[in-house]
C-alpha cells in the first residue's frame, strides 16, 4: 500500500514544472508609466517622476527606456551635466534622435561646454523636424562664437517656427547687444516684453538697452534700494563702455559706488578697467 502511494506521488511530481515562470512584462503599461513620468518632470513634479520611474524599472523597464526617462528628468530638473552624460550614451545607439540631440545640445550649453553644444545643436538642426528650441540653442552657441551669420539664420528659423516665443526674441536682442546694435536690441526687447510682461529678466534687459541709448544716467526710482540702484548704474556703465563712451561709463561706475553704501565689487572692478583704458 505504501509503495503504491509513493509511486503515485512520484508520478504526480514528474508532471510538475521544474521552474516557476516569471510574470509577463506588460511593455505597453511600462511605456505609459514612463511617459507619465516625463510629463510629471516637465511639469515640475520631480519627486513623482522619480517614483514612477522607479516603479517602471521594478516592473521590468528596459535599461535604455529607463535611462532615457532618467535623462529627461535630470534635464527638466536642471541637472544638465548628468542629463548630458546619459544622452550621449543613448545617442551612441540612436544618433539621429531629434529630441535627444536637442536636449543634449542645450544641456552641453548650460554646462559650459560650448564646443560640444555647437556640435550637438548642428546635428539637431540637421534632422528633419527640428524644433524652435534647437534653432534657438544654435543661435545662442553662435553668439558665443561671434558667428553672427549663423546666429541670424538660427534665430530667423526659430521665429518662423514659433513667432510668439519671448525666449527667441530676447536671445536675438542679446545677439544684437553683443554687436553694439543697441537700437535693434531695444526694439526686440520691447517686443519680448509685450510677449512676456511678467519676465523680470526681459524687463532688466530692456532697461539696460534703453539706458545705453539715453543721454543721461538712470535716475533713482521711487522706493528703490541702494543696492538695486547701484546695480542699475553699473549696468548703465557697462552699456556706455560697450558703446565707447568712456566718460559716461566712468561716471556711471562712480555713482554706483557712491549709491551702494558699501564697496560694490562689480562697479569697482568696472571703474578700474574703464579708467585704465
Amino acid at each position: 500500500m505504501i509503495l503504491a502511494i509513493l509511486a503515485a506521488l512520484s508520478a504526480a511530481a514528474a508532471n510538475l514544472p521544474t521552474t516557476i515562470a516569471p510574470p509577463a512584462v506588460d511593455s505597453r503599461a511600462i511605456k505609459a508609466q514612463l511617459d507619465e513620468a516625463r510629463n510629471a518632470a516637465e511639469s515640475g513634479r520631480f519627486d513623482q517622476a522619480r517614483l514612477m520611474i522607479s516603479r517602471a524599472i521594478a516592473a521590468g523597464a528596459s535599461p535604455g527606456d529607463a535611462d532615457r526617462a532618467v535623462a529627461d528628468l535630470d534635464f527638466a530638473s536642471g541637472k544638465f551635466a548628468e542629463a548630458l552624460a546619459l544622452y550621449q550614451q543613448l545617442l551612441a545607439g540612436t544618433p539621429n534622435d531629434r529630441v535627444m540631440l536637442e536636449r543634449a545640445g542645450i544641456a552641453a550649453f548650460r554646462s559650459g561646454d560650448v564646443k560640444l553644444a555647437g556640435t550637438l545643436t548642428d546635428r539637431a538642426t540637421a534632422v528633419p523636424g527640428a524644433s524652435w528650441r534647437a534653432w534657438n540653442a544654435l543661435g545662442a552657441v553662435a553668439d558665443l562664437n561671434r558667428d553672427w551669420a549663423t546666429a541670424d539664420r538660427a534665430y530667423e528659423k526659430a521665429q518662423q517656427l514659433a513667432p510668439d516665443r519671448p525666449e527667441i526674441v530676447n536671445n536675438r536682442a542679446w545677439s544684437r547687444l553683443l554687436r553694439g546694435d543697441w537700437a535693434g536690441a531695444r526694439q526686440d526687447l520691447e517686443r519680448a516684453a509685450q510677449l512676456a510682461p511678467k519676465s523680470t529678466r526681459i524687463a532688466n534687459n530692456l532697461e539696460l538697452a534703453r539706458d545705453a541709448l539715453a543721454a543721461d544716467l538712470p535716475s533713482r526710482l521711487p522706493g528703490e534700494g541702494d543696492g538695486e540702484w547701484a546695480a542699475r548704474l553699473n549696468d548703465a556703465g557697462v552699456a556706455a563702455q560697450l558703446l565707447g563712451d568712456r566718460k559716461r561709463a566712468i561716471a556711471a561706475f562712480t555713482q554706483a559706488l557712491e549709491a551702494s553704501g558699501t564697496w560694490y565689487e562689480r562697479a569697482a572692478n568696472n571703474l578700474e578697467a574703464a579708467e585704465n583704458r
